[in-house]
């Protein structure tokens, strides 16, 4: 993919209010690597004052993303799967590092490890996502899972 981005960058391609709410910002984008980072807000604190998982987590399902998307044209990736080992307390300036491991016609599989500003490493994964071809949306909108006809009456 040809990367429209001026990097560093909080443009991730798609609006995405909760990446941006999270602060992350895309430093790599390109040949199936990428890199954000990350310093963790208050309120994205777990009670022992240290970066909560999920925010982890969600670094790291980011990051892994990002890899598998920055040498694709037209297409996204959704997540399929994802392991994640938790090695130490994330804390402080994060930096998470993705990379492409194997592609297929239709999956991507990823690693990525969170590091923290001495340069040890926190967090791993590895993650399985499926390419899927961006198609023009225009004023559409999702439907609303809660609608009456989609609800089983079984």
């Amino acid at each position: 993919m040809t990367s429209t981005f001026t990097l560093p960058t909080t443009d991730f391609g798609k609006t995405n209010p909760f990446i941006a709410h999270l602060g992350f910002v895309l430093t790599v984008f390109s040949g199936g690597q990428s890199e954000i980072h990350y310093t963790a807000k208050p309120e994205h604190l777990n009670s022992y004052g240290v970066t909560h998982g999920g925010a982890v987590m969600t670094l790291l399902d980011v990051t892994m993303a990002m890899a598998a998307r920055s040498d694709l044209e037209h297409a996204g990736v959704v997540t399929v799967e994802m392991k994640t080992s938790f090695m130490r307390p994330s804390h402080g300036p994060l930096i998470a590092l993705g990379k492409v491991l194997h592609r297929t016609a239709t999956l991507v599989f990823t690693e990525g490890t969170v590091f923290d500003e001495h340069g040890k490493a926190c967090a791993h994964a590895t993650g399985t996502f499926k390419t899927i071809k961006r198609l023009p949306v225009g004023g559409k909108k999702v439907h609303d899972f809660n609608s009456p006809s989609l609800q089983n009456d079984a």
